[in-house]
Order: structure tokens, then sequence, then C-alpha cells
């Protein structure tokens, strides 16, 4: 499992990766980045007031998506049944369509327990969603 880099640049390219999710994500009206090790939202940037238990709440949720209990026995079957011995993880993004937005969830490639999050109105084109944010998370590699 990759170990984050805890230099002191870290927090800046969370932030700057918060801030380049936020710009170029079309249709972005907040974006986020949940570190699943310690439970807790690193950095975010939205349009709209958020009441502070919401947002107490997103890196849980993330960690529940990605690394519940049942997904996390999923994936144990797949690496079983193929054999695999690693502690790479196979989900890897997560869209979620709410009544209005949508919220697109990427594992950092680097470091596994690292995601970023990013939600648009739902009117956003679901494909460009996906080529800015893979850019945007592909130059920060973290």
């Amino acid at each position: 499992m990759a170990t984050k880099r805890m230099t002191p640049g870290f927090s800046d390219q969370v932030m700057g990766l918060v801030k380049s999710l936020r710009t170029d994500a079309p249709d972005c009206v907040a974006s986020g980045v949940v570190d699943m090790s310690t439970g807790m939202l690193l950095s975010y940037e939205t349009v709209d007031n958020h009441p502070p238990e919401v947002l107490d709440l997103l890196a849980g949720a993330t960690l529940d998506l990605f690394q519940g209990r049942t997904v996390v026995m999923i994936e144990d079957v797949f690496k079983e049944r193929r054999g695999i011995e690693t502690d790479q993880h196979f989900f890897q993004e997560i869209l979620v369509n709410s009544e209005n937005l949508t919220h697109l969830f990427v594992r950092m490639s680097e470091q596994q327990d690292v995601v970023a999050v990013v939600v648009c109105r739902k009117s956003v084109n679901v494909g460009m969603l996906f080529a800015q944010v893979r850019r945007v998370v592909r130059e920060y590699g973290l």
C-alpha cells in the first residue's frame, strides 16, 4: 500500500488539486480531497454554504463507497479467484447521481487512500467531467 508523502508541499499539492478541480471540471459546484486512512476531509472548495455536519460526513461516506465492508469482501473474492496478491483496490472511480447533482469520486493512483471528489450540476456532460477530472488528477499524481 502506498504511503502519503508527508513533505511540506503535500498540503499545498492538495489545495492546488482542489482548486484545479473546482475551476476545470465542467459545471462544478464543489470539490474536495478525502484521506480515507485518517477519515479526514483534507481540503474543499464550494460555491454554497453547507452545514459542517454534512462536510464531516463526506469523508466517511467516501470511505464506505470505496472500502466499505461489502466492497472489500467483493475485492477479496475477486483477488482470491484471480490469484492476485496485492493491496491495490479495484474500485478507482465512482459516479453517483443524486436528484440535482452529479458526484464523481476518483481514487488517486499513487496514494490509494486519497480520493478526489467533484460535485457538479446534474446537467453536466459526464464524458467531459471524466476527461477533465482524470487530466487534473494525473497532473497532480498524488
